[in-house]
């Protein structure tokens, strides 16, 4: 017959591992997530490159004769 110790380690026994396998869930979640979060920053500093480097050719003058607006003396002079 048991003995009310053995019903009470045992019912310690399936609540830490009750608690064991939500920890697993949840460190599982999180990590997925982080890794989705991680590819979208890549991404997007990936495409804040390309926009920095578009810009730069944007302000650059050269052959097709983008110059600086600010620089470009008002067509009523």
């Amino acid at each position: 017959m048991a003995e009310p110790h053995d019903n009470a380690m045992l019912a310690q026994l399936t609540e830490l591992e009750s608690r064991i396998a939500f920890q697993d869930d949840t460190i599982e979640t999180l990590n997925q997530l982080v890794t989705r979060q991680n590819d979208q920053l890549h991404a997007l500093a990936r495409k804040v490159q390309q926009l920095s480097e578009r810009l730069e050719q944007m302000q650059e003058p050269g052959e097709q004769g983008n110059t600086d607006p600010a620089n470009e003396i008002p067509p009523h002079y």
